[in-house]
């Protein structure tokens, strides 16, 4: 059975205030350096809502813009004013901090998120306005408590601050007294890569034009943990938020690998959906606050407004065929074995050349490669390049070495086979998967044939293992109705009569 992607969902939420209060970068330096002039200039290179708007990337995340036009704006895109600045998109919205917070409150089960009583009040309707929330999720917001309560909890119960405009309008209160697991840290990062997961899934439900009920499976693939001191990272993400977004005939679990999760999240959701075992089932993952101003001491020295200021979101529809929709080729798989190794090489082999050769196919036959997708305003003043350049220099090195293309070739290579990174630099969201929505599109127009996604991950991070990790897949056009399974009634008939024919010579051969 074949596994189509009936559609994708991208969104981002812009929350400047969490860059400052919530991003690891600065958290870190608060602690070991609290007097820092980078930490005194930081609240001046933060980006306004209109900003964050007309930015390039931004628009072409939620589907407004595309990558081919990204890729015609001169870099650094933060210096450019892209002449769209809607909020909502093709694929999905960007959502200003203060309905984010309002809905990291509606995602909240257990109480453990308060908001200012005023905040709400201002706020809620227009929150309510949004496209894709509905009735049930606005029930879930309640009016607020007063603010002198919530400064109690920040001073005296260790709840985690919420602000807007650096003002405190809210908290995440502690879900235990002595879990660190259930700590108001741990709860604010739970909650918000919730949230963002929730608008994601939504949203690619009905670019999909899938019903809710119809849903049979999650798979969240983000980067954070939910569980306790007794099982830390038990989970389920998964089935937490389609709790949320109402389908309620889905099961789900997670899936974690670092950056390489979502590659991981939907070769398994496709194998599910071709086996049979489920016939929809939705890839979805939530954005990090760790992330928020990673390399921002580089964003600031060089004078620059921080762009890492997105918490990002996506989820993937699959289902069995519909005769139309993009499929995934499960038998154009890479993977990078415990054997593969590390060099970048050796890497890109795994991922790309291995899986080709055992299909018969050369690195030519792919149309467009999406590897590490990330935004380069954010990467390359913070010294780590055009990320998925170098990804593209790397297998076009390789074409060359096997004789695939010219050495003169190597330069136009990544603009022919490649494309423009445009997410934001948190691990799980770039890895691949922004390119998904605009190959579906650009397959089911007949402007390309074969797209390979390539998830890469660092598993060293964890400190359980120096193994580096990936995986890839190919989607591709439709290849029209499957033979049906089994045999036809003809073919039956024949094969009753050969057998009746075979019995009756045996007979007769038995009696001579």
């Amino acid at each position: 059975m074949k596994t189509v992607i009936k559609g994708a969902g991208y969104i981002l939420a812009h929350t400047p205030d969490m860059v400052l209060h919530n991003g690891t970068t600065q958290t870190t330096e608060r602690i070991v350096n609290p007097d820092s002039e980078y930490l005194k200039q930081l609240p001046n290179h933060l980006r306004d809502w209109n900003t964050v708007l007309a930015y390039w990337p931004n628009q072409v995340y939620i589907g407004n813009k595309t990558p081919d036009e990204l890729a015609a704006i001169p870099q650094p895109w933060f210096e450019q004013t892209c002449d769209v600045n809607a909020r909502y998109g093709k694929y999905g919205q960007m959502m200003p901090q203060e309905e984010f917070l309002l809905l990291m409150q509606a995602v909240d089960v257990f109480d453990l998120v308060k908001l200012e009583k005023s905040f709400v009040a201002e706020h809620k309707a227009a929150f309510a306005a949004n496209e894709m929330i509905d009735e049930t999720i606005v029930a879930r917001v309640k009016d607020g408590i007063e603010g002198e309560e919530i400064a109690r909890l920040v001073n005296e119960e260790h709840s985690e601050p919420l602000y807007h405009h650096n003002v405190l309008v809210g908290c995440v209160n502690r879900a235990h007294d002595i879990d660190v697991n259930l700590s108001s840290h741990v709860m604010h990062e739970n909650m918000v890569s919730k949230a963002s997961s929730v608008l994601a899934l939504l949203s690619a439900l009905k670019n999909a034009g899938v019903a809710k009920e119809d849903v049979e499976y999650v798979v969240d693939c983000c980067e954070e943990a939910c569980g306790d001191m007794n099982q830390r990272g038990g989970g389920n993400f998964a089935k937490a938020t389609a709790e949320i977004a109402g389908l309620v005939n889905a099961t789900g679990s997670d899936v974690r690998g670092f950056c390489a999760g979502p590659a991981h999240a939907l070769i398994d959701a496709a194998s599910l959906v071709a086996a049979g075992t489920f016939k929809c089932v939705v890839v979805t993952a939530g954005g990090c606050t760790a992330k928020l101003g990673m390399n921002g001491k580089d964003h600031v020295k060089k004078g620059m407004p921080i762009p890492e200021d997105m918490i990002g979101g996506f989820a993937v529809v699959l289902t069995a065929d519909d005769g139309v929709s993009p499929e995934v080729n499960l038998q154009i798989v890479g993977r990078h074995t415990v054997g593969t190794g590390s060099a970048p090489q050796a890497v890109i082999q795994s991922l790309v050349t291995e899986a080709l050769d055992r299909n018969g196919l050369k690195i030519t036959d792919i149309d467009k490669f999406a590897p590490e997708m990330q935004n380069p305003d954010c990467t390359k003043p913070a010294g780590a390049g055009d990320v998925p350049l170098a990804n593209y220099k790397m297998i076009a090195a390789l074409a060359v070495k096997r004789g695939e293309i010219g050495r003169a070739d190597i330069a136009s290579f990544a603009e022919k086979y490649g494309l423009p990174g445009w997410a934001p630099t948190q691990g799980h969201i770039p890895s691949g998967v922004p390119s998904i929505g605009y190959f579906v599109d650009e397959i089911k127009a007949g402007r390309l044939n074969k797209c390979m996604i390539i998830g890469k991950g660092s598993l060293f991070l964890g400190r359980m293992t120096n193994l580096f990790d990936g995986a890839s897949f190919v989607i591709q056009p439709n290849s029209g109705p499957e033979a049906p399974a089994g045999v036809s009634e003809d073919e039956v008939k024949k094969m009753i009569a050969k057998a009746m024919r075979e019995f009756a010579a045996s007979l007769l051969a038995a009696e001579e």
